[in-house]
């Protein structure tokens, strides 16, 4: 725990940009032009007009915008069938299409395919079959490859063609039907771009991680992480957006810009907090205390390791090098699905069981504690959490946990006893609010 000193704090600059980027997203999933589809899709920004929108960030804004607004969602999701232990983010995005308008009264932006987001979060799947029997449209799966243990490579190679197959479908079908053609020049500059955005990624991480005090919080990093990934915009600006955040962070922690200026204690979480009480963040800061996020908000970047020379790098041994040749559609599909076929790098299933993937992080992360949650809804979401918080105690580390219904949903999230905990965790530290 460090010791008690004053660091000079900023506006963040790039907020502006930010804003106007997913102020222009939400205007193209509005537009009748677009054939806008429900899932998340690598290949979408290589066709004309295709818009794949993922329940995650719009079931996520929904929740922390408007609280009403959502509870009548799920209310709307509820009276259909669905019970209360369906993920928040389905249940929100569900019942807005059940009342066919969002918060503003403006028509529910129409689904014309899904192609449901593989997740080892088990919902996932399911996510497109409400929004194809609503109204009649295509759907495809994209199967999420997984399992655990050691890599094996003639697994590897079946499981590779499979998940080819998949997405050649996929887009064959989406020529054949909607009249559009499946740019692969454009691909390959969405590749290279993605490419990019991930150093970008990797750098923020690293320098949030080792510079003391940190130059970004995850509350900020939460208001900007899903922008090019699921909330696309167009990759040029993506690539460009990125530049400038990474170029902001390193300069603020150059110069001991700290995002929280009394900071004297670091801690990490596991996964999303609930979407209409970020205050905690904000209210831990009165402590000194500052969240650094989890491998889930630093999954743009992969996840950081330490490798055998002791330094902090990712697990990066799944991508292709860059002079792989990408002659034709099925290579372009594979060089974009790496290497190693199953799942995604940092979301691989026994990252998850393994004792020192968190742990590991924690200490790259210079973590002093842990704040997790137990979620009842939503199972991929809660997997291992209870042992996590053991094997980080283990490690030295104060770890506190709360209960609530998912981060889309705040019906079993008690905010007064939450902050109760947050004031008997901190003091039991020696540690004591400030005002502002």
């Amino acid at each position: 725990m460090a010791t008690k000193q004053l660091w000079e704090t900023r506006p963040l600059e790039f907020w502006n940009k930010a804003k106007e980027l997913r102020a222009g997203w939400q205007k193209s999933i509005e537009s009748v032009e677009n054939v806008v589809g429900q899932g998340n899709c690598g290949w979408a920004d290589a066709f004309p007009a295709v818009t794949v929108i993922e329940d995650n960030p719009v079931g996520a804004m929904m929740q922390n915008k408007n609280e009403p607004y959502a509870r009548r969602a799920r209310l709307a999701s509820e009276v259909r069938g669905w019970g209360r232990e369906i993920c928040g983010y389905q249940g929100n995005c569900w019942g807005g299409q059940f009342l066919g308008y969002i918060e503003d009264g403006t028509p529910w932006p129409r689904r014309r395919m899904v192609v449901p987001m593989p997740c080892v979060c088990d919902q996932h799947a399911k996510r497109g079959q409400q929004a194809r029997d609503f109204e009649n449209m295509p759907q495809w799966m994209a199967d999420m490859l997984i399992y655990p243990g050691p890599f094996d490579p003639v697994r590897n190679e079946v499981m590779m063609e499979h998940k080819v197959y998949c997405t050649l479908r996929q887009v064959n079908d989406v020529e054949r039907i909607f009249g559009q053609r499946f740019s692969e020049d454009r691909m390959k500059e969405v590749m290279a771009g993605n490419k990019q955005v991930r150093e970008y990624g990797r750098e923020i991480t690293y320098l949030m991680a080792q510079t003391i005090p940190s130059p970004l919080s995850v509350k900020d990093l939460y208001s900007v992480y899903t922008i090019g990934g699921l909330t696309k915009v167009n990759p040029e600006a993506t690539v460009a957006f990125w530049k400038s955040v990474r170029d902001e962070v390193k300069w603020r922690a150059d110069n001991h810009i700290a995002a929280v200026g009394n900071e004297r204690f670091r801690w990490i979480e596991a996964h999303p907090p609930s979407w209409h009480y970020m205050k905690y963040y904000r209210y831990m800061e009165e402590y000194g205390a500052i969240c650094l996020g989890s491998q889930y908000s630093h999954m743009m970047g992969g996840a950081p390791e330490y490798k055998p020379d002791g330094s902090i790098g990712v697990r990066d041994n799944y991508q292709y090098p860059d002079d792989t040749p990408m002659e034709t559609r099925e290579d372009i599909f594979r060089v974009s699905a790496g290497k190693e076929a199953r799942a995604l790098n940092a979301f691989k299933i026994d990252e998850y069981i393994r004792r020192d993937a968190i742990v590991e992080f924690a200490k790259i992360m210079q973590a002093d504690g842990a704040l997790l949650a137990i979620w009842r809804h939503g199972v991929g979401c809660t997997l291992t959490r209870k042992e996590q918080g053991m094997y980080l105690k283990d490690a030295g580390l104060s770890v506190m946990h709360y209960e609530g219904s998912q981060p889309g949903d705040r019906t079993d999230l008690d905010e007064k006893r939450l902050l109760d905990q947050l004031d008997t965790w901190m003091q039991s530290l020696g540690l004591r609010r400030e005002s502002k």
